[in-house]
């Protein structure tokens, strides 16, 4: 009752009080007293209540409301109120809850990391990472909601329908081997000579990246120094990066500039006092002969850990292009002109030399991540690059930095990823040489272990890959009309009676596969590209089950 009484005092303090609802004096409030406290007859609260209905505004609209739509307003408000208990339902059987969380996920989620949600094998919970990750690969762990159930699979006969016609074109060489791998499974859904060793060209750059990105990991970088020299000189030491550029600065991303490693040297130069040196350039890290076994060429310069913008002679920085016989002596001369431009003078010309081991540093300049060398080789399809990164692989391994030493160290840390390695044989980083051998089903099960959820390190495996009509060395291939045009990624391997293509596709279904396509003998490049292609286009196309 006082509660009503405080109630019945705001409404008649806001009637007589006006809009701010002020307190009355006197005689407002005991007129207002009076009606509630001493009314001689008092009607339980529901007959006032009652009584208030019957006379008021609400109900005189009610009553004019047309009777379709009381209807629909009963309907409403009843579906509303059995809604709410229906929810009040669902909620009590399955708690106890806790600050917003039921007692039992809680529990569940604390018996182990990824416990939770919806029915999921062992309690754990899928992650993001089946879209891409090799289930059948260490570290990735089968759910229903992986995909499998949502996308369905391809078939193996359902992609021989569609590959084993187009295996039969003429353009195609005498060997020819092919590997599709569903990267959901890991598991080869179809395959012809997959495990049959051939010439791969380019596409062996993939193993190359692979094992450089796997014993030195994507964030790398190689460095170039300048260090004091035993006789009062200085001495440029190469580090193996071929992508170091005497050109300006472009941008944030640019490699790592010889230019800036001028300006540091002249500083340090100039704060000791000195205006005056000899310089000597140290190609010591690596071993054996530089020239590739094909000689002289436009695609690749001599093997050297020092060279500014790969010996190119030319403003280009990909694709064939001119070569300096002597990479390491250009780049030291041009460093020379350098630093006579910022008021150092070098006497003489540079000359050969090894630096100290513990000779003093006075500036390094360092590439961009190692994951952005594999994605430029990658999508350039860049020798140079690919050289560089095999002896890397071989530093980093503990063998010596030579074309044998590098092929012995990337075999092993492709064997260290269980990949397929019987019957390989690596004869270098680029795939130039004709003594590479490789099988379609190596090539594929790289670019699954790229995806596998346990090798992050391996991703730029997949990134790094030209796509369809778009960029690298695809650019110009699949035209507008094309169905792979966009959808297919793919490194590109090309040598004389040799055309590979080794890549992903996502199919008709939205499954995600990996593919390698090899053929060696063939007489017509172009329609040899062309026949592969097709072949991409059509895992594009079709669901093939």
């Amino acid at each position: 009752m006082r509660d009503q009484w405080r109630r019945a005092r705001l409404r008649e303090r806001r009637r007589y009080g006006g809009a701010r609802g002020r307190w009355l004096p006197g005689r407002a409030i005991e007129e207002l007293r009076e009606r509630w406290w001493n009314a001689p007859v008092r009607e339980p609260l529901h007959e006032r209540l009652r009584t208030r209905w019957r006379h008021s505004r609400t109900r005189t609209r009610w009553q004019r409301t047309p009777a379709q739509q009381r209807a629909t307003w009963r309907l409403v408000a009843v579906s509303g109120t059995v809604g709410l208990a229906v929810a009040a339902g669902s909620v009590l059987a399955a708690g106890p809850w806790d600050a917003g969380q039921r007692d039992a996920e809680r529990a569940r989620a604390a018996r182990g990391p990824g416990a939770g949600g919806e029915r999921h094998p062992g309690g754990r919970a899928p992650s993001a990472a089946p879209v891409l990750a090799a289930l059948g690969a260490p570290g990735a762990v089968p759910s229903p909601d992986s995909g499998e159930d949502a996308v369905p699979p391809p078939t193996g006969g359902g992609l021989a329908d569609a590959l084993e016609p187009l295996l039969d074109d003429p353009a195609l060489g005498d060997e020819r081997a092919a590997s599709v791998v569903d990267v959901t499974t890991g598991r080869q859904v179809f395959g012809t000579g997959a495990k049959g060793a051939v010439v791969p060209a380019s596409t062996i750059k993939l193993a190359t990246g692979a094992a450089a990105l796997s014993a030195l990991g994507p964030d790398h970088r190689i460095k170039t120094t300048v260090v004091q020299g035993g006789d009062g000189g200085i001495v440029l030491v190469g580090g193996g990066d071929p992508t170091l550029t005497a050109r300006a600065a472009k941008g944030a991303d640019s490699p790592a500039s010889l230019r800036a490693l001028a300006d540091g040297t002249a500083r340090a130069l100039k704060k000791r006092g000195t205006t005056s040196v000899r310089l000597g350039y140290d190609t010591s890290l690596y071993s054996g002969p530089g020239l590739h076994p094909i000689g002289p060429n436009e695609n690749i310069s001599p093997v050297t850990p020092l060279m500014a913008d790969e010996g190119r002679l030319d403003d280009s920085d990909h694709g064939p292009a001119a070569r300096s016989e002597d990479p390491a002596a250009d780049a030291a001369g041009a460093f020379a002109s350098m630093l006579r431009e910022r008021g150092v003078e070098v006497t003489g010309q540079p000359r050969a030399t090894e630096a100290g081991k513990h000779a003093r540093p006075l500036a390094t300049v360092r590439s961009r991540p190692l994951f952005a060398l594999v994605e430029r080789m990658l999508t350039n399809s860049d020798n140079d690059i690919a050289e560089a990164l095999a002896r890397q692989t071989a530093v980093a391994s503990g063998e010596p930095a030579s074309f044998a030493g590098a092929a012995k160290a990337v075999t092993a840390r492709l064997q260290k990823l269980r990949l397929p390695v019987s019957g390989a044989r690596i004869a270098d980083g680029s795939g130039l040489n004709r003594d590479d051998h490789v099988s379609a089903a190596l090539l594929a099960q790289v670019l699954v272990r790229a995806a596998d959820i346990g090798h992050p390190e391996l991703r730029p495996l997949l990134t790094g890959l030209p796509v369809a009509g778009f960029s690298g060395t695809l650019r110009t291939r699949y035209g507008a009309d094309t169905v792979g045009r966009g959808v297919v990624r793919a490194k590109t391997g090309t040598l004389t009676g040799v055309n590979t293509l080794a890549g992903s596709v996502v199919d008709a279904d939205g499954r995600l596969l990996v593919f390698a396509f090899m053929t060696n003998g063939t007489t017509d490049a172009a329609s040899a590209q062309r026949a592969l292609d097709t072949m991409a286009s059509a895992l594009a196309n079709c669901g093939c089950r």
